[in-house]
């Protein structure tokens, strides 16, 4: 089956403001002062746990209260996870017409997967995948490559692309030998040229060609 396995954050979802705010209720309540949106964003993209970790060296707290301030940021995300985040423009309509082309649909997220479930859910495209994978549904997140070999093997590819937007989802990519397409607009650091893409796009409008070729070219 062709297939399309995608990341969350800075992909299908600008999640940084509602992630923004979650840390800096776990930093307020420590008595801590606000670290700013920049900052913050650049830290999405190697899991929550890792959100926290870089969050608290920012902010001078000890590194032995990470498990507790972990669920702390955790909890105020999943009470507030949709309250500043969109679907970037035209990912709906994308996601509808590859699901009705007949291609299957995956996520595969470091973000953990209750939260991932909900976001599916409010934005009413939940059930436009065929298999979700949260950053806690294996042992390991990317960019190890088990995340994203385990979507694809769930979907049944026989030609597969993955989308994402980061230096994290283009080694993933890498590591798996999967063709990888980067959203441009996403939360990378890194310039463009410097990650490993088969194809790049600045627009969702972009994307259904971009896949008609892809899987042409493979076919």
């Amino acid at each position: 089956m062709k297939s399309i396995v995608f990341d969350l954050d800075g992909t299908l979802i600008d999640s940084a403001p509602d992630i923004h705010a979650a840390v800096n209720k776990m930093l307020v309540q420590e008595g801590k002062p606000a670290l700013s949106l920049p900052k913050v964003t650049s830290f999405i993209g190697n899991g929550l746990p890792r959100l926290v970790e870089l969050s608290m060296a920012a902010s001078g707290i000890d590194a032995a209260r990470h498990a507790e301030l972990s669920e702390v940021v955790l909890g105020h995300y999943n009470a507030a996870s949709a309250v500043l985040t969109c679907l970037y423009p035209g990912v709906k309509d994308v996601l509808l017409a590859f699901k009705s082309e007949g291609y299957r649909l995956g996520v595969c997220t470091n973000k953990p997967q209750a939260p991932t479930l909900d976001i599916l859910a409010i934005y009413s495209i939940a059930d436009l995948f065929d298999t979700v994978l949260g950053g806690d549904a294996l042992p390991v997140r990317k960019p190890d490559p088990a995340p994203l070999i385990k979507a694809f093997e769930d979907l049944d590819a026989t030609g597969m692309l993955y989308v994402g937007d980061s230096e994290v989802d283009a080694e993933t990519a890498e590591r798996a030998a999967v063709p990888f397409a980067l959203f441009t607009q996403g939360y990378r650091k890194t310039p463009v040229e410097q990650l490993t893409h088969s194809a790049r796009f600045d627009a969702f409008s972009e994307l259904p060609g971009i896949v008609a070729a892809h899987f042409a070219k493979a076919a």
